[in-house]
This record gives C-alpha cells, sequence and structure tokens, in this order.
C-alpha cells in the first residue's frame, strides 16, 4: 500500500469532520475499557490493587493504549468512532510512535495547561490536532469505508 501525506484539510474536509467530538466519545469509551480491565485486574492483586488504584489504572492504560495503537493505529474507543490515528507521512502507528503518542498523551494529561492547550488545538485547528499530535506531527482521520 502507498502512502501520502495527510490528507488537505481544505480539500479533503472529509477525513476531520467532527473529530474532535469523536476523539472525546472515544476517550470516554477508553476510560471505561481500562476501568474494567481494573476492576477485572484488582482480584488478581488480592484486592491490594484498591490502595493504587490510581497508578493501576495508569499502568494499565498505558499497555492498552500502546498495544491498541500499534495493531490498529485506534484504541477500541477511536474503531468504534470510526477514526484512527496516521502519522504526518499517512502511515498508520508502529509499536514507537504509539509510545510516543501515549506518553506526551499521558503528559498532557498530567498537566492541565499542556490539557488546555491540546483542547483548544484540537477545536480550532484545521486538522483537529492536539498538542500531542502537533509535536509529532500525527493526525486522527476519519476512517476510511471498507471496500
Amino acid at each position: 500500500m502507498t502512502y501520502t501525506a495527510l490528507p488537505d484539510p481544505d480539500l479533503q474536509a472529509e477525513f476531520y469532520d467532527s473529530v474532535p467530538t469523536k476523539r472525546l466519545l472515544a476517550f470516554v469509551i477508553d476510560t471505561v475499557i481500562i476501568l474494567i480491565g481494573c476492576i477485572v485486574i484488582l482480584p488478581f492483586t488480592a484486592f491490594t490493587g484498591v490502595f493504587f488504584f490510581p497508578f493501576l489504572m495508569l499502568v494499565v492504560g498505558f499497555v492498552y493504549r500502546v498495544v491498541t495503537l500499534t495493531n490498529r493505529s485506534a484504541t477500541l474507543g477511536m474503531w468504534l468512532m470510526a477514526i484512527e490515528f496516521r502519522t504526518h507521512d499517512g502511515r498508520p502507528f508502529d509499536l514507537v510512535m504509539a509510545v510516543l503518542h501515549t506518553l506526551g498523551f499521558y503528559a498532557s494529561m498530567g498537566v492541565f495547561l499542556a490539557q488546555l492547550v491540546s483542547i483548544v488545538l484540537m477545536l480550532t485547528d484545521p486538522r483537529g490536532q492536539g498538542l500531542t499530535d502537533k509535536v509529532l506531527g500525527t493526525a486522527a482521520l476519519n476512517r476510511r469505508a471498507a471496500r
């Protein structure tokens, strides 16, 4: 398969239509999936995981995001919302890009100002790119219909 640069938001706006809203919904879905995964894991920690549940959520969320982004270039929430990430040259995420994007996501989530900037960028940028996307040159796109 041949890849080209990210679609132009002016000439191919359909790739970016409703992406910020879909990303928000995907985030909610992914958070619920991670929460359920942590609840399932809890008995295997002899319920001591209750004492470090936020850390458990971070670790499970990190692994979940890296694995799903590496395999599909989308988390399960993004897949349900029919969006996926692409690199600056239009390629799907590989392991390195999935790890970098997840680290950037966590850094943005950990610093309120960075998260605020990221949200404003997603709502105002023609490609709907957040702060991490801008730094890495990635973008979330509407997935093409299967042929």
